[in-house]
C-alpha cells in the first residue's frame, strides 16, 4: 500500500473520531440543583402580651395536599411513548445515444437506478413512584417542583430525576399526581456502574457507526 492511500485511511479514521458523542458522565448523588430548598426553622420571636403565633397555627379546615415550598408532593410515573418511521426512495433515469463511432459500435446505452428503503422504530415505558419538592410558587399558584431518587444496587447506581410545574387543582387528595399532568415535565432516568456501561457501545463500535464509516 502506498503512503498516499495509507494517510488517507488515517485522515479518515481521524475525521470519524471527530464525530463520535463524547461518553455520557451521569451525575452524582446530592446535586444542588436538585436539591430541597432551604427554609427557615428558626423559632418566631415571643410577642409579649399575646400567645397567638401565626406560624405555629393551623386551620381544621387545612388541605393536606402541597402549596407552598418546602411541601412534598408524591409523582406517579406513567410515561408510555412509542414512534415509528418508514421512509422510502427510488430514482431511475436512463438515457441512449446512437452515433458512429469506429471499432466501438454505433450505440450507447446508459442505465442508472437507485432504491433505498429505511425503518426506524422505538418504545419506551417508565413506571413507579418518585417524591418531589416544592421549591418556588409562581404569582399565578403554579408549583414548580423537583426531586431525584437514587438506588444503589449491587451491580451499580441508578437514578431518577424529575422537575416542572403543577397545578394544585391536579393534586389528587392523597397529595400524589400523574406525571402526565405536570407541565415542562423533565424526567431523567439513568443510571452508571457495571450494569449501565453493559449497555453502552464501545470506542470501536461507536467508531464504525459514524457517519464517516456508515457501515
Amino acid at each position: 500500500m502506498s503512503l498516499k492511500k495509507t494517510l488517507i485511511i488515517i485522515s479518515l479514521l481521524l475525521l470519524s473520531a471527530c464525530s463520535i458523542r463524547p461518553e455520557f458522565v451521569p451525575p452524582s448523588p446530592d446535586s444542588v440543583e436538585f436539591a430541597p430548598p432551604k427554609l427557615d426553622y428558626s423559632l418566631p420571636k415571643p410577642r409579649h402580651g399575646s400567645l397567638y403565633r401565626s406560624k405555629n397555627s393551623f386551620s381544621l379546615f387545612t388541605d393536606t395536599r402541597a402549596f407552598q415550598v418546602g411541601d412534598i408532593l408524591m409523582v406517579y410515573l406513567d410515561e408510555e411513548t412509542s414512534s415509528k418511521k418508514n421512509a422510502g426512495t427510488k430514482l431511475g433515469k436512463s438515457s441512449g445515444i446512437s452515433i458512429a463511432i469506429p471499432d466501438y459500435g454505433e450505440s450507447v446505452d446508459v442505465d442508472r437506478t437507485f432504491k433505498g428503503e429505511g425503518t426506524s422504530s422505538q418504545q419506551n415505558k417508565l413506571s413507579g413512584t418518585i417524591t418531589v419538592t416544592v421549591y418556588e410558587v409562581l404569582p399565578n399558584g403554579v408549583l414548580r417542583v423537583r426531586g431525584e431518587k437514587w438506588i444503589t444496587l449491587n451491580q451499580g447506581d441508578e437514578f431518577i430525576r424529575l422537575s416542572g410545574n403543577v397545578r394544585v387543582e391536579d393534586i389528587d387528595n392523597g397529595n400524589g399526581i400523574a406525571s402526565g399532568r405536570i407541565a415542562d415535565a423533565r424526567i431523567t432516568y439513568a443510571g452508571k456502574g457495571a450494569l449501565a456501561d453493559s449497555n453502552a457501545p464501545g470506542w470501536l463500535m461507536q467508531l464504525l457507526s459514524s457517519p464517516w464509516i456508515p457501515i
